[in-house]
């Protein structure tokens, strides 16, 4: 009898590991290509933001690095000097992505958006911001 519980508990644990992969990585997200138009908030922009933006503690709801957390729409589009919808080179988070300000993002140190990313958030910006 023991040996069966003994079986059942770690079949319970193996099951339980790889049925709650779930996560998801930088190496993950690096691998999605965001499309040159329609872009998705919610399919592209937001996965973006969690794992290069908020994962890091830097513009999460509780740190909000110069004010800005990318948790949600709401909070991303909250200030329009930030996201500035249809006009990226109004936006602060565009001109930071680019690497055109004096506080690049992400900083050095951080896991790097891809030129693919970057691309896809400024067409999201030229495309309206909209929360689709």
């Amino acid at each position: 009898m023991k040996y069966y519980s003994f079986v059942f508990v770690t079949l319970l644990l193996i099951l339980s590991y790889y049925g709650c992969k779930d996560t998801v990585t930088n190496a993950d997200i690096d691998n999605v290509t965001i499309p040159d138009n329609n872009v998705s908030y919610m399919k592209y922009i937001q996965p973006v933001f969690e794992i290069k933006c908020n994962n890091s503690a830097c513009h999460s709801n509780e740190t909000r690095a110069a004010g800005l957390s990318l948790t949600s729409y709401q909070n991303a589009t909250a200030d329009l000097s930030f996201i500035f919808p249809g006009q990226p080179q109004n936006s602060r988070l565009v001109i930071s992505i680019q690497g055109n300000s004096a506080y690049p993002m992400p900083p050095v140190g951080y896991p790097p958006l891809t030129k693919n990313q970057i691309n896809g958030i400024i067409t999201w910006v030229k495309e309206g911001a909209k929360n689709n």
